[in-house]
């Protein structure tokens, strides 16, 4: 996955890819009511941690200590410096910042498959098929992005950082049907804890810079003879630019570099694939990138081996872990590396233009289940808990509630539509105003429902 720089056929290869996966965000424009404002690295941005599996709403940020044994499970709660929230034992650290975060405790969808999870989670939509990943209708990443073509010269509008051999598009739902591979996000592929991690194509030797013209000459003689009447040809063209632009970034190539934060700060975060995921998602909306997903699903550290009942997401199932073995362990990276970067976006005085939401597609069931004497939770879509920072928005509160058990919203029910609304609302995005034509030429809005969430402000 490292190299030193792009040979000849690096970028033949990535012009190519930057097209067909639309790494690059390069879109057609928008159908929308109003214009595009000009954009700068001052606009508003979201970091979007994904927890694909579903996290266990009750054995994080949800406990029930007086719910019968078979449902509050192992973990105890603990105060944290907001008087009446308290959450599980095992987050220590963020107990200390939970000033400056929300939890929203009520949010709630009817999809129990991971991929219908991650699809109606995702999207905003019932998706048209219950289980598998591609969806049919965009991901909300892929809406933003589609607003935003054009936006932010000299790095992506969109990235996504992925453990190596999980950056298909599809794995998670991040597809962007209708709207085209150019609303897709730039996948960061690998361990950036790893001592010699880059991301190939952005580190171009200063030889193979001064043979960058020279090759998209080469590029334009190879294409020529070819026609498109569907006009796909100039947007090849367009890809290979971007791509050139971006591989001779020095923004770019800055803002991926992770080598150049003091040692303390990736302490800070813990030296481990959350801690620095979460540390290069602060340094690429710092530098202008408009959404930074980054999934965290493995917690091993590299050159070890996985726990005893682990398992590789956050899916706790009995048959797959032990569901407070496994937790326990992914909560003491994900507390770490959470809790550092709310911590830094506030201290960069980055809290009102950087919008955190940390979630998964789903709950966990609020009764546990044994396999063989060893605990789990299944899927459940009928409760769930999502963290969100900063965006300007109220934080130190706790939004909605779930019954005794944990099995449903008891007050201020919400879907993930809600959620949605908020984030659109954050970064300036008139979702009921604007709509994309679907396959068949409707317009169809970003999303179907949902209005912000009002406590937030």
């Amino acid at each position: 996955m490292f190299c030193e720089g792009p040979s000849r056929r690096d970028v033949l290869r990535f012009g190519s890819v930057a097209f067909a996966s639309g790494s690059l965000g390069i879109a057609p424009r928008m159908v929308r009511a109003g214009t595009e404002p000009d954009r700068t690295s001052n606009d508003p941005a979201v970091i979007f941690v994904w927890l694909p599996g579903g996290p266990p709403h009750q054995d994080t940020f949800d406990m029930k200590p007086d719910a019968p044994a078979e449902y509050r499970g192992a973990f105890n709660p603990i105060k944290t410096n907001v008087p009446g929230i308290d959450i599980c034992e095992h987050l220590p650290a963020m107990s200390k910042v939970a000033d400056k975060y929300a939890i929203i405790r009520s949010v709630a969808h009817t999809f129990a498959d991971h991929g219908g999870g991650h699809k109606r989670f995702l999207t905003g939509r019932d998706p048209l098929k219950p289980d598998g990943f591609v969806v049919d209708t965009p991901m909300v990443g892929s809406m933003a992005a589609k607003v935003w073509a054009g936006r932010n010269k000299g790095v992506p509008n969109y990235v996504c950082g992925v453990d190596q051999n999980r950056h298909g598009i599809d794995v998670f739902s991040f597809g962007s049907a209708y709207l085209g591979p150019g609303t897709h996000p730039f996948m960061v592929v690998g361990d950036p804890s790893e001592p010699k991690f880059a991301v190939p194509n952005l580190a171009p030797r200063k030889e193979i810079e001064a043979q960058l013209s020279d090759r998209l000459d080469l590029l334009a003689k190879f294409d020529r003879p070819i026609t498109d009447s569907s006009g796909t040809a100039p947007g090849m063209d367009l890809a290979r630019g971007k791509a050139l632009d971006l591989m001779s970034s020095v923004k770019a190539r800055t803002a991926f570099a992770l080598d150049q934060e003091p040692a303390a700060v990736r302490e800070k975060y813990g030296m481990h694939r959350y801690g620095q995921r979460c540390l290069l998602a602060r340094r690429l909306v710092e530098s202008g990138v408009s959404w930074v997903t980054m999934v965290l699903e493995n917690a091993t550290p590299r050159g070890q081996s996985m726990i005893k009942d682990g398992v590789y997401n956050w899916d706790s199932h009995a048959v797959n872990c032990n569901i407070f073995t496994d937790t326990k362990y992914k909560l003491g990276f994900l507390d770490q590396a959470i809790s550092a970067l709310i911590t830094d976006l506030y201290d960069r005085g980055l809290d009102k233009r950087v919008l955190l939401v940390v979630t998964g597609e789903f709950g966990r069931t609020p009764k546990l289940e044994y396999k063989d004497g060893r605990p789990g939770r299944d899927h459940w879509p009928q409760a769930q808990s999502i963290v969100v920072s900063g965006g300007g928005f109220k934080m130190g509160q706790a939004i909605g509630s779930t019954t005794a058990k944990a099995e449903h919203p008891k007050d201020r029910p919400m879907t993930p539509n809600h959620l949605w609304a908020t984030v659109f609302k954050h970064l300036g995005i008139d979702y009921n105003g604007t709509a994309f034509p679907d396959a068949t030429g409707r317009p169809m809005p970003m999303l179907p429902d949902g209005d912000p969430i009002s406590e937030l402000g």
